[in-house]
């Protein structure tokens, strides 16, 4: 999910999947160019169930989409 979204921002759009029975168990990784403080701890709050700053670390990323799927389904909030 990019948080800088052009007519929502991304955590409300990852609020909105998360609120709705038939996306709320989707994995939401933010990839985001925002990295002030409280940035990551927003972006878990309204969803994500990750956070990677940008430039992306591909390596990282990669790891974190398959801690996600072995993981399973997120539970709704």
């Amino acid at each position: 999910m990019d948080l800088g979204l052009a007519k929502i921002d991304g955590w409300e759009a990852t609020r909105q999947l998360k609120a709705t029975a038939e996306t709320s168990h989707v994995p939401i990784i933010a990839v985001t160019g925002y990295v002030m403080e409280g940035d990551r701890d927003k972006a878990l709050e309204a969803g994500c169930d990750e956070y990677s700053a940008k430039p992306v670390d591909f390596g990282r990323l990669q790891e974190m989409i398959q801690a996600l799927l072995q993981r399973g389904p997120s539970k709704p909030s």
